[in-house]
């Protein structure tokens, strides 16, 4: 049996098209802004913050006031701390001490977190293991 050139012609279309949507949404699509405390401050649009959880941790993340910290920059270089409010689930791994990734915007001086964005980072996790070199 022979195929059609036409088969082949819209396969190849079909291909092409994927192709320049995956490449769209990887490079423009999908991206939010990542900044660090320190580079927060005068962002009015929507944006993931990335930082170190202190405490204290008050409140409640279900309840009308919102679960309540502070982040600072996860390299330390900075002194500066946002105060976060944020409603949804917490991840297990929450503590002060935590890397966190929290998607929000900024309204005056404190950072609204999105419901359900809080997602944390276990820096020891990724650290090679002692004793081992790399290479």
């Amino acid at each position: 049996m022979r195929s059609s050139p036409a088969r082949l012609v819209i396969a190849l279309s079909v291909a092409a098209a994927l192709a320049v949507f995956i490449l769209y949404t990887a490079v423009v699509g999908g991206a939010t802004t990542q900044l660090s405390p320190s580079k927060l401050a005068g962002h009015t649009g929507h944006v993931s913050l990335v930082g170190t959880v202190v405490g204290p941790v008050t409140g409640d993340a279900h309840g009308a006031g919102g679960l309540r910290f502070r982040v600072k920059d996860v390299t330390g270089a900075s002194h500066v701390t946002v105060p976060i409010v944020y409603h949804g689930s917490v991840p297990d791994l929450f503590k002060v001490g935590r890397h966190i990734v929290l998607t929000g915007r900024l309204r005056g001086s404190t950072f609204v977190g999105d419901d359900g964005s809080l997602v944390t980072k276990c820096p020891s996790k990724y650290a090679p293991a002692k004793g081992s070199s790399s290479t």
